[in-house]
């Protein structure tokens, strides 16, 4: 849908890349057949919307391969989906779904936020044994989108992690990157949100020290413990509904890790719960000054 693939099939040939019918279930049921056999089957779902017809087989077969088969199966599978707003998609091509699949044992979840990382991730989840769904913030693949819609495209072309050479390493699942340093407050994103949450900082003159998870799960506790015990106030923002989005564990860890740190209470920056809006997009999308307010306010709590 978004040309990521495009050219594979003819460098690769049709036995090795292929379409399929446009349908889910039938896609990753037959792919989670190839992994048991031994293949590492990369799929995409055309849009993160339209998994649920799958998530039968990726609950019920894929994330409980290896442990009902004790360990005779894998289900080396990576699941490809583009997701999130902010191409006026509306609401059935703009969902941010991860909170749904980081509450299932068995299962890994990534979500990159540029090219490069993008490309070390992806090596990392074809290699790892277990199932890994792979989620790429659409906005994101014409350049780092900072939540102005109204202003100019930003292209990757001018941007550090918008070059990705031919031999880029895994990047390791699990591990945060730190996209901007701060002594005031920590800013937990992910995909769209990071470039959201450096404008939001830019634009207020809050230090705000602001980290780009990656992976969600595995998850880098590590990197966001030390930066809310340095900064003592923590800021969260995704692009999900806020009803137990992923948002929420997020609290919960730094709540129970950082209790005594804290100089603030944590605030949470969300999608509404609701249907995404096609006519008010921008509106429900966790911008730059709705973000801006959060750090302001929990600057003066």
């Amino acid at each position: 849908m978004f040309r990521c693939t495009a050219g594979l099939q003819e460098k690769y040939g049709s036995a090795r890349c292929f379409d399929a019918p446009i349908n889910e279930s039938g896609i990753v049921g037959t792919a989670i057949g190839m992994a048991a056999y031994g293949l590492r089957p990369v799929i995409e779902i055309q849009f993160a919307d339209y998994v649920y017809p799958a998530y039968d087989q990726i609950v019920s077969e894929a994330a409980r391969l290896r442990h009902r088969s004790n360990a005779d199966f894998t289900c080396p599978l990576v699941i490809r989906m583009p997701a999130g707003g902010g191409i006026f998609g509306g609401q059935t091509h703009s969902q941010s779904p991860e909170a749904l699949f980081t509450h299932v044992s068995g299962l890994k979840v990534v979500m990159p936020s540029n090219p490069h990382d993008a490309k070390g991730l992806l090596l990392a989840s074809i290699a790892d044994p277990d199932p890994v769904i792979f989620l790429e913030p659409k906005r994101l693949y014409n350049g780092p989108f900072d939540g102005h819609h109204d202003r100019p495209l930003t292209s990757w072309k001018s941007h550090p992690l918008g070059e990705v050479p031919d031999g880029v390493d895994p990047l390791p699942l699990g591990k945060a990157r730190i996209t901007r340093e701060g002594a005031d407050v920590t800013v937990l994103a992910y995909g769209t949100m990071v470039y959201v949450a450096e404008t939001a900082a830019r634009e207020t003159g809050v230090d705000a020290e602001v980290i780009d998870l990656r992976s969600l799960v595995p998850l880098d506790l590590d990197t966001i413990v030390a930066s809310v015990k340095k900064t003592g106030r923590c800021v969260i923002v995704h692009e999900a509904t806020r009803t137990c989005g992923f948002g929420a564990e997020l609290m919960s860890l730094v709540q129970e890790s950082c209790f005594y740190h804290l100089e603030a209470p944590i605030i949470r920056v969300t999608g509404w719960d609701t249907p995404y809006p096609h006519a008010q997009e921008w509106e429900y999308f966790p911008g730059p000054a709705r973000l801006g307010e959060a750090l302001k306010q929990v600057m003066e709590d």
